[in-house]
C-alpha cells in the first residue's frame, strides 16, 4: 500500500510540475491568494447549504457564553468570506481575522446581509500571531476549516487560549484525515500534496482532533462526523466546543 501510494504521489508531482515551478518563483501563492477567495466564495455557498443543520446545532448555545453584560463578543478566525455570520446570535460583536486581505470586500457583502450582528473590526493577521486582540478579551472563538491550512496547529490554539477570558469557549468545524486503512484516507495521502498547493495551503491528512486534544482547554466536547458533502475527500469532520 504504502509503495502503491509513493508511486501515485510521484505521478501527482510531475502532473503538477507547472504549479510547484510557479510556486518556487513565489508567483503560485500571489497567484492563489488573488483567486482563492473567488472560489471559497462559491464553495461556502454549497458547504453552508448541505451543514447548515451541523452549523445551527453547533452554534445553538453560543449566547451562553456572553459576558456581564448579556452583549456577546465573538472572535472569528480565518474568517473568509464571512458565510458563519448568519449563524450567530442577535447583536453579537464581530471581530475577523484572516491573513488574506482580499477577503475583506467579500466580509463587507456578508455584514451587509446581517444586520443583526455588531461588526468590530477586520484585522489582517495569522492566527498563530493575534497580537492585536489583547489578552482574556473575547467571550467566544469560532474556526471553521482553519486547522486544515495553519503552519502550526499548537500556535494557533495556545493563541486562542490567550485571547479567551477565563470561562470562555473555542468553536470548531474541521475537516481531518480520513479513518487509516480505507480508500479516502489512500487518496487523501496521494492527492495531498497538489490539493495543498492548490487550495491555497489546505491539508486533506491533518488529524486536527489530537491537538485539540492536548490544548489547554478545561472542558473539550467533540464528535466526529462524515459530513454530508459533495465532496468525498473532505467528508471526514469534527465539530465541537472547548472551554477554557
Amino acid at each position: 500500500m504504502e509503495l502503491t501510494i509513493f508511486i501515485l504521489r510521484l505521478a501527482v508531482y510531475i502532473l503538477a510540475f507547472p504549479m510547484y515551478l510557479l510556486n518556487f518563483l513565489g508567483l503560485w501563492s500571489w497567484m492563489c491568494k488573488k483567486w482563492f477567495p473567488y472560489f471559497l466564495m462559491r464553495f461556502s455557498v454549497m458547504y453552508n447549504e448541505q451543514m447548515a443543520s451541523k452549523k445551527r446545532e453547533l452554534f445553538s448555545n453560543l449566547q451562553e457564553f456572553a459576558g456581564p453584560s448579556g452583549k456577546l463578543s465573538l472572535l472569528e478566525v480565518g474568517c473568509g468570506t464571512g458565510t458563519n455570520f448568519k449563524f450567530y446570535p442577535p447583536g453579537c460583536r464581530v471581530t475577523c481575522i484572516d491573513p488574506n486581505p482580499n477577503f475583506e470586500k467579500f466580509l463587507i457583502k456578508s455584514i451587509a446581509e446581517n444586520r443583526h450582528l455588531q461588526f468590530e473590526r477586520f484585522v489582517i493577521a495569522a492566527g498563530e500571531n493575534m497580537h492585536q486582540v489583547a489578552d482574556g478579551s473575547v467571550d467566544v472563538v469560532v474556526c471553521t476549516l482553519v486547522l486544515c491550512s495553519v503552519e502550526s496547529q499548537e500556535q494557533i490554539l495556545r493563541e486562542v487560549c490567550r485571547v479567551l477570558r477565563p470561562g470562555g469557549a473555542f468553536y470548531f468545524m474541521e475537516h481531518v484525515a480520513a479513518e487509516r486503512s480505507t480508500w479516502n484516507s489512500f487518496w487523501q495521502q496521494v492527492l495531498d500534496p497538489a490539493w495543498y498547493l492548490l487550495f491555497d495551503g489546505c491539508n486533506l491528512t491533518r488529524e486536527s482532533w489530537k491537538a485539540l486534544e492536548r490544548a489547554n482547554f478545561s472542558k473539550l466536547k467533540l464528535q466526529h462526523i462524515q459530513a454530508p458533502l459533495s465532496w468525498e475527500l473532505v467528508r471526514p469532520h469534527i465539530y465541537g466546543h472547548a472551554v477554557k
